[in-house]
């Protein structure tokens, strides 16, 4: 009975509630700052289940959890905007997973540097397991976002239909031979690295949860996404119409979206920072930017097979300019093995850079 009075019970059970009750209604103000209290209430719910999972299923199998959790919200999110916005949505699969990619290699890394070396001095990581990521990330990247500008057998920034499975198949294979690296061959490329000097914390050696905990953790987890991929359908218009009133460019909502779905990535990789575990925290990051390209593009391959419109995935000039100046920041971040608040604070300047010319292309 106790357990069913927690928190992170009964936010959950309520946002499912509410979803059923506003599904397919135009809610007012009132009820639309309700829904996004819940919606904030699941995000961090899914966090402590996911952690729960990853406790007792242990590194890295507990960062790929929260990753893949983070990127089938993430995906629910864009397919289902995609069938209701119609043309106008064209470019949301492309703005919310080159958001996805920017914010974790920037925003979340750079974050996590930051406080890791504000707490140790220089911040140790695994430069094996964090390059080899990375490289799969720029891969990706380069493969689905900017290989489409440059084909000829579309008109604009579009794959051909042959070229689009081909970037999808490319894309499923290049995550599941990472997510058996990672797993099972080079499974200590990924595992933390201590920090000098770091106290010994309690925590990391707390008997984990029971199996009966650990997948009540699950399902709990399983009705959070779902709660967070509903209540943040209900809560769209209101973003969309947030945005046109900030003045802010319509792509600016893919932006929006990429934020709200890595909150619960970010929280968690700035938890484990703070503990002077890096490597779970890039771990996360990457492993987040890779989801979201490795999952997402197949699936809106498949979904664009009903979806009307054209699907634009090539990035603009600017973009590429971001993410190649981004690439080769991150490589001389990893390359070491170690960083200091500088190589932080010039992820987070790369972070702030995205967002202003996000707002102001």
């Amino acid at each position: 009975m106790r357990r069913l009075l927690e928190w992170t019970v009964l936010v959950p059970a309520l946002a499912i509630v509410a979803l059923a009750l506003t599904w397919g209604s135009a809610p007012g103000a009132v009820l639309v700052g309700a829904v996004a209290l819940l919606l904030a209430g699941s995000v961090l719910a899914a966090v402590h289940h996911a952690e729960v999972v990853a406790h007792r299923v242990g590194e890295p199998f507990g960062s790929l959890v929260l990753a893949v959790a983070v990127t089938v919200i993430e995906v629910a999110l864009i397919v289902t905007l995609m069938v209701s916005g119609g043309p106008d949505s064209a470019t949301l699969a492309r703005d919310t997973v080159f958001a996805a990619v920017m914010l974790t290699t920037t925003g979340i890394v750079g974050l996590s540097l930051l406080l890791g070396a504000r707490r140790f001095g220089v911040t140790l990581f695994n430069a094996e397991g964090s390059g080899a990521a990375l490289a799969t990330v720029a891969t990706l990247s380069t493969m689905s976002l900017v290989l489409p500008t440059f084909t000829t057998s579309e008109p604009g920034p579009e794959f051909s239909t042959a070229q689009l499975s081909f970037a999808a198949l490319a894309s499923l294979a290049l995550y599941a031979t990472f997510v058996l690296t990672q797993t099972v061959r080079h499974r200590d490329f990924f595992l933390p690295v201590t920090q000098h000097g770091a106290p010994e914390e309690a925590g990391e050696h707390a008997v984990p949860p029971t199996t009966r905990a650990a997948l009540t953790s699950l399902g709990l987890l399983m009705l959070a996404l779902v709660a967070v991929v509903g209540l943040a359908k209900v809560e769209s218009p209101a973003i969309e119409d947030g945005v046109a009133l900030a003045g802010f460019p319509q792509s600016f909502v893919g932006v929006v979206i990429a934020m709200l779905v890595l909150l619960p990535e970010t929280l968690a990789a700035v938890r484990a920072a703070r503990r002077g575990r890096i490597q779970i925290s890039l771990n996360l990051a990457y492993g987040s930017a890779m989801a979201s390209i490795g999952l997402t593009i197949p699936t809106i391959a498949l979904a664009s097979v009903w979806l009307e419109g054209p699907l634009v995935l090539g990035l603009g000039a600017t973009q590429m300019v971001l993410l190649a100046l981004t690439v080769v920041v991150s490589v001389l971040t990893v390359v070491p093995g170690r960083a200091t608040r500088l190589q932080g604070g010039v992820h987070l300047v790369l972070l702030a850079a995205f967002i202003f010319l996000a707002i102001n292309p």
